[in-house]
């Protein structure tokens, strides 16, 4: 009774992708255009701005007002020196990425997915991986915002400054943007390499690997001892490949399920998976090779670690998981972001190693996730905003200077709070 009262909830209210954040009571609107948005928000009491709803965190959760901007579509501008260009908002990442190709341009790099919109993946530090490439929001070069009051504005490094730097990763705590100016780059192409390898191995040769590729990540299923190992480098023009995912999931969803209904064979159906042949080799255009199709859902975790302690620390995660032979399902991703500037980043204090801790959202996940938060803690980390995270105020505090500063320009544009909700009223407001 309970599991279809929820189902019901989620059908007929707003959730996240996952399934974990759901509002049941709140006014889902989808403004037409900037005029309509504007009246939206300013009739409001609260408000708050959903894309995908890819973010694991209730940061688009409320009980007023949840708007999408999935219907205000609107069109590109190129930038005369082809440097920038001036896009919608809510376009998602996917239908963003197509049309800059149509246009012989590209981001210069991305996730590993594509559904997020634009403008929620640069609020939350969205990033993929690359030694000397930042997050997404890191692109970011201007955005015309609605304001609490219903206003429009426009920001960047030269206008309304302080705005522009608290919005580069806003958590959309400053208005909703209806139009970003993102920088570009020409059009490319990229060789995937996947392959298995022993996990001590790549420890050892991890440093060498991202100073030798173009993007570099792994996946450890903490109950085994090789990883698979994932190089993007550029390439020579070529088609668009046949599949549109780096690897095939039927087989996984298989143990998934089975580890679901028996959570002590974890172990075992991991060290069995990691048995199977897992070699693979796509070419492409850019934006079809970065992402790749992720229909298995998940509960999230993320911690930024200062880049000199990320091995050791995931190591360290992998061991008490192991002694303790904790059912996680899912495998770590280890990726390398660059540093960056950005008031509210997880890298604005240097380069980082990027750990992200998944669970099969059919299983347990907070007592796992809380485990290994003390660690990723211990070490420094701190996490990936759009991702399960227990920091209080005093912690954002203690790990961002800048917070106050954020909080004070927040206060100027939107003095009544209407962009904060809960979870982000006892951090922010």
């Amino acid at each position: 009774m309970a599991t279809r009262a929820k189902e019901r909830a989620v059908a007929s209210g707003w959730a996240n992708w996952s399934g974990s954040v759901v509002a049941t009571e709140a006014d889902i609107r989808r403004p037409r255009d900037e005029e309509e948005l504007a009246r939206i928000v300013a009739q409001a009491t609260t408000v708050r701005a959903t894309g995908a709803g890819h973010s694991f965190m209730p940061l688009c959760a409320s009980d007023d007002v949840i708007v999408s901007l999935a219907d205000m579509q609107g069109s590109m501008t190129v930038a005369a020196d082809r440097g920038t260009v001036r896009v919608p908002a809510g376009w998602s990442l996917k239908y963003l990425t197509a049309a800059l190709w149509d246009e012989g341009l590209a981001l210069a790099n991305q996730g590993d997915v594509n559904p997020q919109s634009l403008a929620g993946s640069m609020a939350t530090g969205t990033h993929g991986t690359g030694r000397d490439l930042g997050s997404l929001s890191t692109f970011a070069r201007g955005f015309r915002l609605v304001l609490a009051d219903g206003r429009i504005m426009w920001c960047d490094d030269t206008e309304n400054a302080d705005l522009y730097q608290a919005q580069r990763l806003s958590l959309g705590l400053f208005g909703i943007a209806t139009e970003i100016e993102v920088a570009v780059v020409p059009a490319f192409h990229l060789v995937e390499r996947i392959e298995k390898k022993p996990w001590a191995e790549v420890r050892e040769s991890f440093d060498a690997l991202v100073d030798t590729h173009a993007h570099v990540e792994f996946w450890f299923f903490p109950h085994a001892d090789q990883v698979i190992l994932k190089t993007l480098d550029h390439t020579d023009a070529c088609d668009p490949p046949p599949s549109s995912t780096d690897m095939e999931e039927t087989a996984f969803r298989r143990f998934l399920n089975v580890g679901h209904l028996a959570p002590f064979m974890v172990p075992t159906l991991q060290r069995l998976m990691m048995r199977t042949p897992m070699k693979g080799r796509r070419r492409g255009p850019a934006h079809s090779i970065f992402p790749s199709d992720r229909t298995l859902r998940f509960e999230e975790m993320e911690y930024e670690m200062p880049r000199a302690v990320g091995l050791d620390t995931l190591h360290e995660v992998i061991e008490r998981i192991r002694r303790r032979r904790l059912p996680v399902s899912f495998p770590f991703e280890f990726r390398v972001v660059a540093e960056d500037d950005i008031w509210m980043s997880p890298m604005n204090a240097g380069p980082v190693a990027s750990i992200s801790m998944h669970q099969y959202n059919r299983m347990p996940w907070r007592g796992l996730f809380a485990d290994a938060e003390a660690v990723f803690r211990a070490h420094g980390g701190r996490p990936h905003w759009a991702k399960r995270h227990t920091l209080k105020r005093e912690d954002v505090d203690m790990l961002y200077p800048k917070a106050e500063q954020y909080r004070a320009v927040r206060r100027s544009v939107d003095p009544e709070g209407r962009f904060l909700n809960d979870h982000l009223g006892a951090l922010f407001a």
